[in-house]
């Protein structure tokens, strides 16, 4: 999907979303190189937390990468957007704050072009929030795949592959991998047994 800024000063948002490894974060990089190729002013900002390639860019897992600013919480987010800044890329946004979607919301009423990428599920495969919230209110919306790691249907779910019950945990390749529908399982991660799927009377 491209999206064309017109020339009427109006702001909008863009969702991009998916599992693990669905080309999220390359997108977004996408997307913003080519607002800079047009010279816009571009801010991008990632959450604080996430350090596991670097402190002050943003890479996807097949090593693009982009300068960005790390927060703290939306509302840091915020307080650092310049007003002269044409589109604001913001990578992980499922570790954001409930905050997020009021910022972007903010953000896209001053005339800005907002892309939010990150997960619109957790690891049980619940919807992760602040995402789905941002969905709700996004004009434009994205959804990757992955490709099942075990079985090489589309993958749309991102599997943990060691114990922990919490929510947030860090990793990539060889703590995560994308699963589809079918080889999706939450109870690899220590969790408890899913409920069971709802049955249909022929």
């Amino acid at each position: 999907m491209e999206v064309v800024r017109h020339a009427t000063g109006h702001g909008w948002i863009e969702v991009i979303v998916g599992s693990m490894f669905s080309g999220k974060s390359e997108e977004l990089i996408r997307r913003l190189r080519r607002a800079q190729i047009a010279r816009q002013k571009v801010q991008i900002f990632k959450p604080a937390l996430d350090t596991r390639y670097a402190d002050d860019h943003i890479v996807s897992h097949s090593e693009m990468r982009i300068p960005s600013c790390a927060v703290r919480s939306a509302r840091r987010l915020l307080d650092q957007v310049a007003p002269d800044t044409d589109v604001v890329g913001i990578d992980e946004g499922q570790f954001f704050d409930a905050e997020l979607p009021l910022v972007c919301d903010t953000l896209a009423d001053q005339g800005k072009r907002v892309i939010v990428a990150g997960l619109d599920q957790d690891y049980l495969g619940r919807p992760f929030e602040p995402m789905p919230q941002l969905l709700a209110i996004a004009e434009y919306i994205t959804k990757t795949l992955a490709i099942c790691m075990v079985c090489g249907d589309p993958a749309n779910h991102t599997q943990r592959l060691v114990a922990s019950e919490d929510r947030v945990l860090l990793g990539a390749q060889g703590t995560y991998e994308a699963r589809c529908r079918r080889c999706f399982d939450p109870a690899l991660a220590g969790a408890p047994a899913p409920l069971g799927k709802l049955s249909v009377d022929s």
